[in-house]
Order: structure tokens, then C-alpha cells, then sequence
């Protein structure tokens, strides 16, 4: 079992930056494949980035290629997601979520990860 705590979200102005931090604990002796999800008022959760186990493989959704960079720090257990050129329609709750420790590449599937944070609110203003 692993346990996410999601941090750095809030308000800001659109073109800004927010780094979101997600901390794990538990079992992190096992790494795993991370991932950050986003759900937006009205709208259905949707996939965000997601970096492989071993770290060496990242992948985004279009709508946010090119401004957010996702990576991992073994050494601190967390998970970041690097948001610039932020625009009003990121705004969202953000969540952190890892697979099970035996899977090694990404999902875009949410059904694919077994550990989720409680999420992060991020809003940007126009």
C-alpha cells in the first residue's frame, strides 16, 4: 500500500506557474508508475501526464503538451507536475495516482492506477 498526498495547488493569474508536489508514503521501497489526473467543474476526470516506473518514459495529454513537465524523485518519494503558460481552462481539482508497483509504463486509464490522492485545487484566473 502506498498513501498520496497532493500540495502546491491554488490561484493564479493566467500565463503563471504552479509546481504540484505529490508525496508518497507506505510501501516506497517499490517504485511505481505515477500519474495526475484532473477533474474540472462539470466535466469527467481526465488524464493529465504519467512517467514509467523506471522514469525514462513521460507522456501528456495534448491539451497540455509543451507546458507541463511531470517527473519523479525517488530519493524524496514525490512526484511533481511542473505547470507553466498556465490558462483558465486548467482550472481543476488535480490528483496524483500510482499503479500497482508490478506494472512499468504509463496508462491514460484512471481504472489503470490502484493508489489516489485526495486531490489539489488549482484555479486560474483570466
Amino acid at each position: 500500500q502506498v498513501q498520496l498526498v497532493e500540495s502546491g495547488g491554488g490561484l493564479v493569474q493566467a500565463g503563471g506557474s504552479l509546481r504540484l508536489s505529490c508525496a508518497a508514503s507506505g510501501r516506497t521501497d517499490s517504485r511505481y508508475v505515477m500519474g495526475w489526473f484532473r477533474r474540472a467543474p462539470g466535466k469527467e476526470r481526465e488524464f493529465v501526464a504519467g512517467i514509467s516506473k523506471s522514469a525514462d518514459t513521460t507522456s501528456y495529454a495534448d491539451s497540455v503538451k509543451g507546458r507541463f513537465t511531470i517527473s519523479t524523485d525517488y530519493a524524496k518519494a514525490t512526484s511533481y507536475l511542473q505547470m507553466n503558460s498556465l490558462k483558465p481552462e486548467d482550472t481543476a481539482l488535480y490528483y496524483c495516482a500510482a499503479r500497482s508497483p508490478y506494472w512499468s509504463k504509463t496508462s491514460a486509464s484512471a481504472s489503470q492506477y490502484a493508489y489516489w490522492g485526495q486531490g489539489t485545487q488549482v484555479t486560474v484566473s483570466s
